[in-house]
């Protein structure tokens, strides 16, 4: 697959972290029939939270993945991995040869429209790797994701394209919080990828 490989990314946040985005890593021909292949095999579910003792489903649904059946446990409920597709495996080896970086399990997140996003936090849990980076492939709807310092509150935001690659690496997760905010002006579906290694 060629890869766009004129691409410097420079590091988004002004400090206490480190955030590249590599643009587009593949043609929008792939990125639109990998997304389509995404949407249709992937084992979607609605993702569950709970929230002041109450069992929350959303409207989003999710499905995570990995090198063997891991537990994840965020938003005080555990998922179990699926071992990986074909595609998954494809683009795992392309976020790795990016990257520079070994990951072992992949949460994906489908968002229908802009309605649907995902408040600020922290990729901190105890079972992810804390010197592991994350890359967050996106597919479909072009969105925008924002960065919020913890402590003094500061923002930084980009719009993620489809077929793009963010990579978040270094002190990110422990001094940054990040967010899809909702929109009303995006209708169609964004599938997203955040590849990362467990502990264990």
């Amino acid at each position: 697959m060629e890869l766009f490989d004129d691409l410097y990314p420079e590091n988004l946040l002004p400090f206490d972290g480190v955030v590249e985005y590599n643009g587009r890593i593949m043609p929008e021909s792939v990125a639109t029939d990998y997304y389509e292949k995404l949407l249709q095999e992937i084992s979607w579910k609605h993702d569950e939270a709970i929230m002041f003792g109450k069992k929350i489903i959303t409207k989003r649904k999710v499905a995570w993945y990995g090198d063997q059946n891991f537990s994840y446990t965020y938003s005080s409920v555990t998922k179990t991995a699926l071992l990986w597709s074909k595609e998954l495996l494809e683009l795992k080896k392309l976020v790795e040869d990016i990257s520079e970086e070994t990951y072992n399990s992949c949460l994906l997140n489908l968002y229908h429209n802009g309605s649907e996003g995902m408040a600020w936090h922290s990729d901190d849990e105890k079972a992810l790797n804390p010197q592991s980076a994350i890359a967050s492939l996106t597919f479909g709807a072009e969105r925008v994701f924002s960065f919020k310092h913890k402590s003094n509150g500061e923002k930084v935001s980009l719009k993620l394209a489809s077929g793009s690659l963010l990579i978040m690496k270094g002190e990110t997760q422990k001094n940054w919080l990040h967010r899809l905010a909702p929109t009303t002006k995006v209708f169609g579906p964004r599938i997203n990828l955040t590849f990362r290694k467990m502990v264990g």
